[in-house]
């Protein structure tokens, strides 16, 4: 095998969550907690973190333009941090301008683009955590230290247990725990619960996500040899509805693998997902789904676009409207982040819409019919249920923008036809309904199973036995498959 060829094998594996992913992961912690010095930590975890980006490039001249990204986040820190305030927005249209660019998205002339291959793995979060750097060092109010050095700056954009997918951590939380004399503590509580975590999000994309994948490209081949119009339905309704709960598996997968990794290097990262399918509506869904993303841009996009139009236009009665523009314009740009082409601009609309108007009807029904109606209205089980069900199946239909591409959404449309596309989303509607509220009262009656004083689910003996078998489950699939687990969907952004 070709050096080149070797290297972007290794790059896949590592950059999944793989065996020999962990493998790197556990040597890299053994090396890390050897010594409890700040400096042994912080060379540690920059050798580490530089060895991980290697590993995606065949030749040093792939990693020139995002190097020479980097050099431009700290040099802009330096500026603001040196009183150049005047600097910040032409500092932040470099900085998204170049990641645009780098990106080569669609409505750039590719004749502008770099001809030679370069890596942009992990460029997506490092733009989050460099943009962070340079509106908060630029603030009165900012709490970054007076210095950043370059190790720690290094560390902190290119830590490799989040540089591929996120979490997306602010600076002051990364140094209260890497630079602190006295690191976190890792008793044997804190490794069992850690590996426990670990396991979890192995069994979730080596099995789950595997599974679901399998289950959804089963259902797209079906689609040219099913006839009739029952089997075609659900056909159209296994293939939307296996993703999100594929995506859930495969993102948050790995998220619970480095969350786990993170904390046996001393760092508690933070939460990315919490439990999105049992949302009510359209915005609980983004504050429970890639939570850390949601928060960064509502305190850089939707925050500031808000004061400034309600500067513009200081009159309660627009507020409410201003509020819903916000939101669209905040979430649209969550669409345009994911991807360069055109169904990524479909995909913000549709992501701007869902919230947009889920905050427009909050504020119509409390309007009309009272706030306090309205809640009691919102703690029905039946409204629960169809919040979750409408909720399920629009964040379903989003995402056919963001699995698919133009040339397949027109050959399922011709597939299925207007009556039974109709029927598919009527059916995820009632199914998503009725399960979401099957799980929600079944997994509440679970949490109050107790045994020994303790719910069930909580005692380590329980926790040892089901991660045990998780272990062993996930272990044997990948040995029967002896392949690579799915990659990250999310490394690609």
């Amino acid at each position: 095998m070709r050096r080149g060829a070797k290297r972007r094998t290794e790059a896949l594996i590592l950059g999944t969550a793989s065996l020999k992913f962990l493998g790197y992961a556990f040597a890299v912690i053994l090396v890390f907690n050897s010594r409890g010095s700040v400096a042994w930590r912080q060379f540690v975890l920059l050798a580490a973190s530089i060895t991980f980006v290697a590993f995606f490039s065949p030749h040093l001249s792939t990693l020139a333009p995002l190097g020479a990204f980097l050099i431009f986040g700290l040099v802009s820190l330096r500026l603001m941090q040196a009183g150049f305030r005047q600097l910040l927005v032409p500092a932040l249209l470099i900085g998204v301008g170049g990641y645009v660019w780098l990106k080569k998205y669609a409505f750039i002339p590719s004749s502008l683009f770099l001809e030679h291959p370069y890596l942009t793995v992990g460029l997506s979060y490092i733009l989050f955590r460099v943009l962070h750097l340079i509106i908060d060092a630029q603030s009165h109010y900012s709490t970054l230290p007076a210095k950043i050095s370059l190790v720690s700056y290094l560390n902190y954009t290119l830590n490799f247990t989040t540089l591929i997918a996120g979490p997306i951590q602010r600076y002051n939380e990364y140094a209260a725990m890497q630079l602190a004399p006295t690191p976190l503590p890792l008793n044997v509580v804190v490794c069992g619960e850690a590996f426990e975590r670990i396991v979890v999000g192995f069994f979730k994309v080596n099995v789950l996500s595997l599974l679901l994948s399998l289950i959804q490209a089963e259902a797209l081949n079906a689609f040219p040899s099913t006839h009739s119009g029952a089997r075609q339905v659900l056909t159209g309704v296994i293939a939307a509805s296996a993703y999100p709960f594929y995506l859930y598996c495969n993102f948050s997968g790995y998220i619970d693998i480095v969350i786990g990794i993170a904390r046996f290097l001393r760092m508690k990262l933070p939460e990315n997902f919490d439990r999105p399918f049992s949302s009510e509506n359209y915005l609980v869904f983004w504050s429970r789904w890639h939570i850390t993303l949601s928060s960064w841009l509502y305190m850089y996009v939707y925050g500031p676009l808000m004061i400034r139009l309600i500067r513009r236009w200081p009159r309660a009665s627009v507020e409410p409207l201003l509020l819903v523009f916000a939101y669209f314009v905040t979430f649209f740009l969550v669409g345009v982040w994911h991807g360069q082409t055109s169904m990524f601009v479909l995909f913000g609309v549709l992501l701007g819409l869902g919230v947009s108007a889920t905050k427009l009807y909050q504020l119509l029904m409390a309007k009309s019919i009272g706030r306090q109606r309205y809640e009691e209205i919102k703690s029905l089980r039946c409204y629960q249920s169809a919040g979750r069900g409408v909720t399920f199946t629009w964040s379903t239909f989003t995402l056919l923008w963001f699995w698919s591409s133009w040339t397949q959404l027109r050959f399922l449309a011709r597939s299925l036809g207007p009556g039974e596309i109709v029927l598919v989303w009527l059916s995820i509607f009632v199914a998503a309904s009725l399960v979401l509220a099957a799980w929600e009262g079944a997994r509440e009656r679970l949490l109050l199973l107790e045994f020994g004083g303790c719910t069930v689910v909580s005692s380590r003996y329980f926790r040892t036995v089901w991660g045990t078998a998780l272990a062993v489950i996930a272990l044997a699939t990948v040995l029967l498959f002896n392949g690579p687990a799915p990659d990250i969907v999310y490394k690609t952004f």
